[in-house]
């Protein structure tokens, strides 16, 4: 599919009336966990396009291009509504979390897996093995507190075991900055791939920015905290990796025909009928915000969109899939991994007096006082172990306890 050959309709016959931005919400207890992966996936992408038309606009001189901007951005500021308000009423703050990891995980795998940019590759990788590790804290304070297993929820399409713990991904800012893409010989794999973590984890970092102060007891909140800084992290790693040279016009363009794509590619796969109407809809208007990006594009810098996308064909759909296997694999041989400025190396290859030990003994120097770590201890205290929901045990062996939370781990060079 080429969505710079589909005949576009008027941008601004894509505002709506209320009753047509308001949706029917999905059922929490009979939805499909993949349907609410894409939800929350494409209000991420589409939080990312309004953010970004504000920042076009307030960085562009022009007006009649401010215009422009601001019509597709109301539009994809319904979109944006219709879709956050397909979440039910009566899904609490922590069940739409622990989708928001089931995201961050099944995603981002994804990508690894279908990413040609070795580079790129690791940084997904990298990241994977942390949110894998949300997704395992979250699920314990989940049953913790509500006695609601996470199991329930993502079914048997993710496993819920520890990750890279959560305790020792906290890295001195420098680490966070990474080597940029040059989207000029960059595969369209890679530009698409970069773009749709960049803004899925930045929507990640944002909810729990915004949320995270509203659940009802302190450990909960104090979770929140922690892993709204590990998000910062990963926006920072994520953003740094997209091309600095890139104009805000060839961005433009960018950003409508990432939507495109994955409008098209959720169309393909949901199984939602009504959600699946809104699938289509959106990619009509998102084809008509892609060609006037191109006339934009050709009128302020006279550039041809095939100079920024050459030959315009949607790469390999993204479909959402299983991918334990691929999960556990990472985790086996990449649990030791933290990061050295540009680089991805085991722990015990930094010398001691590098960053990433001083700044974790200045934010975890009482081990005690991180919530990431009490709230497994607190739930093995409860029910004498941790929760879990494997298809098989941890292939890493020191998160094979489920007694005892490792806090060494990848984090200490003994270990």
């Amino acid at each position: 599919m080429n969505p710079f050959q589909q005949k576009p309709g008027n941008v601004a016959d894509g505002i709506l009336n209320w009753s047509s931005v308001y949706p029917t919400p999905y059922n929490k207890m009979t939805v499909d966990p993949y349907t609410k992966v894409r939800i929350i996936l494409m209000n991420g992408i589409e939080v990312e396009a309004a953010l970004f038309k504000h920042q076009f606009h307030r960085n562009c001189p022009n007006n009649d291009l401010r215009r422009e901007l601001a019509l597709s951005r109301r539009v994809e500021q319904q979109q944006q509504k219709r879709i956050n308000w397909l979440k039910p009423i009566d899904e609490t703050q922590l069940e739409t979390t622990i989708g928001y990891e089931h995201v961050a995980v099944d995603l981002t795998a994804w990508l690894a897996q279908n990413e040609p940019n070795s580079y790129v590759r690791q940084a997904l990788d990298f990241a994977l093995l942390e949110d894998f590790d949300h997704l395992y804290r979250y699920s314990n304070l989940l049953d913790l507190d509500a006695q609601i297993p996470a199991q329930q929820l993502v079914k048997s399409y993710v496993d819920i075991t520890p990750g890279r713990p959560t305790i020792a991904e906290h890295r001195f800012p420098y680490e966070s900055v990474k080597h940029p893409v040059d989207f000029k010989t960059a595969d369209i794999r890679t530009m698409l791939n970069t773009l749709i973590i960049t803004a899925g984890e930045q929507q990640t970092m944002n909810f729990y920015m915004n949320i995270g102060n509203t659940y009802y007891n302190d450990l909960g909140r104090q979770l929140y905290l922690e892993i709204a800084m590990i998000e910062e992290q990963h926006v920072s790693q994520y953003g740094s990796l997209l091309d600095p040279n890139a104009t805000w016009l060839e961005n433009l363009l960018l950003h409508e025909y990432t939507e495109c794509y994955l409008y098209y590619s959720f169309y393909q796969d949901e199984l939602d009928p009504n959600v699946k109407s809104i699938w289509e809809l959106h990619l009509e208007q998102e084809i008509s915000h892609l060609h006037k990006a191109v006339e934009l594009l050709n009128q302020y810098e006279k550039k041809d969109w095939q100079q920024v996308i050459p030959g315009g064909e949607f790469p390999k759909l993204l479909q959402f899939h299983d991918t334990r296997d691929y999960v556990r694999q990472v985790l086996n041989d990449q649990i030791c991994l933290t990061a050295n400025r540009e680089n991805f190396v085991p722990v015990d290859q930094l010398p001691q007096n590098h960053e990433f030990f001083i700044y974790q003994n200045r934010v975890n120097s009482d081990v005690n006082a991180v919530a990431s770590h009490n709230v497994i201890v607190r739930h093995q205290s409860k029910f004498n172990v941790d929760y879990r929901a494997e298809s098989k045990p941890n292939p890493v062996q020191g998160l094979t306890d489920n007694t005892r939370d490792n806090t060494e781990i990848a984090r200490t060079p003994a270990v």
